[in-house]
């Protein structure tokens, strides 16, 4: 098989941990099959090199920062494939140009627009294993760019896809998908399989096993996909297209996300075009808006908007609407929140999975102050004291403990 393996910061983050992979490597190899191996840079690499870069000024240029943060998978693909070459395996590392990834010319959050395959395939093809730097590729005009958060992973997935790689595993601290974090309800269990779309969802809402932006793209690819540890020989979770069997399970998992603030602005006018304009100037400013409510107008034509953002974005939104040129009366912001949501592909087929949902929250006394659904999901916002309350209770509720 041609399998391609991403190892992320912690799998990495120490010379003992880059030979503890080198051997994993090998394990796969000596099995047969031909590979392309993905590295982040160590754990804390990244953020010791934006310190050096902070140190002379808090504004550091992008385009020096993507060639300034790129060094650091650049450090761990060489010690990667000198470790593999001191143990007899032929072995070659390669930056993100190297290995043919060109991307668009946003810095720091650059996508990748196309892959050039032939360097990896040549490499492969005269026996040796391709070891990658993650999170990097260059643009036309030659500038290095990185990919933002979850860069690596997104870098593993769309080699893949180019390369036809039969599969695509994904190595960090935790050995797979859970029904929910296990550090919140200890009964939580590991998922054999997930669809695409669960786990996009799960992603997106605040699970941290693989970030939303390389499981769209694996679903656009048909890419398989693996989430395992570097730290067990454990399976797994399969990530793969959806099948018949996936809709007989009712709720796959219940997902806490802390990371969420409430904006509530009062007395708005109730005319067309003003929702517009407030969600314009937030999009303006780049502040990403999740749930959105607003009541019916009152007699004297204005109404309540509440909306989410997350919390590292509030400052920015409250300046934003304390800058706004429409009347609205008053606005409050609330951090003490935090977003329960439970996701699952049978909800597509069964009825009353939201009601048992809403059912379960009230005979525990926990107050939903918003609501948003999906085909595959119900996401709730509670006070953030009852969040991982309402996370045990409806992981019993729904059985994901069995």
């Amino acid at each position: 098989m041609l399998i391609v393996q991403k190892y992320g910061g912690t799998s990495v983050g120490s010379l003992e941990r880059i030979e503890n992979v080198a051997f994993r490597v090998i394990k796969t190899k000596e099995l047969g099959n031909s590979l392309v191996v993905v590295v982040s840079a160590m754990s804390g690499e990244t953020n010791k090199l934006i310190e050096y870069a902070e140190h002379f000024t808090s504004t550091p240029a992008k385009k020096e920062m993507d060639m300034l943060l790129s060094s650091g998978e650049r450090v761990t693909a060489a010690l990667l494939a000198i470790a593999l070459q001191a143990k007899g395996v032929d072995a070659v590392a390669m930056t993100g140009r190297q290995a043919g990834i060109v991307t668009d010319s946003v810095h720091t959050y650059a996508r990748i627009e196309e892959i050039d395959p032939s360097p990896m395939k040549s490499a492969i093809e005269s026996g040796k294993v391709v070891i990658v730097a993650g999170f990097q590729g260059i643009t036309k005009d030659g500038s290095v760019t990185t990919l933002g958060r979850g860069g690596s992973d997104l870098s593993a997935v769309a080699i893949a896809g180019a390369i036809g790689a039969d599969q695509c595993e994904i190595y960090s601290d935790v050995d797979g998908v859970y029904t929910t974090d296990p550090r919140i309800e200890p009964r939580a269990k590991k998922l054999d399989i997930i669809s695409y779309d669960e786990m996009l969802e799960m992603s997106s809402l605040g699970a941290k096993v693989l970030q939303n932006r390389s499981v769209e793209l694996a679903k656009k690819l048909k890419v398989k996909l693996y989430a395992k540890s570097s730290f067990s020989d454990n399976a797994g979770t399969l990530i793969a297209e959806e099948s018949e069997n996936m809709e007989s399970v009712l709720v796959s998992g219940v997902v806490l996300d802390r990371n969420q603030a409430r904006v509530t602005l009062r007395g708005v006018s109730d005319k067309p075009g003003i929702a517009a304009q407030i969600f314009t100037k937030l999009a303006d400013c780049l502040i990403n808006v999740d749930m959105i409510i607003q009541n019916s107008a009152t007699s004297d034509g204005e109404t309540i908007l509440g909306f989410t953002v997350p919390q590292s974005e509030l400052q920015n939104a409250k300046t934003v609407m304390e800058n706004f040129d429409h009347d609205i009366k008053d606005m409050d912001f609330d951090e003490k929140i935090c977003k329960v949501s439970v996701v699952g592909v049978g909800m597509k087929s069964h009825s009353g999975i939201a009601a048992k949902a809403f059912s379960i929250m009230a005979q525990n006394g926990i107050n939903i102050q918003m609501i948003a659904t999906s085909e595959i999901k119900i996401s709730m916002i509670v006070n953030e004291k009852y969040g991982e309350l309402a996370v045990r209770t409806l992981h019993e509720a729904y059985e994901l403990d069995k």
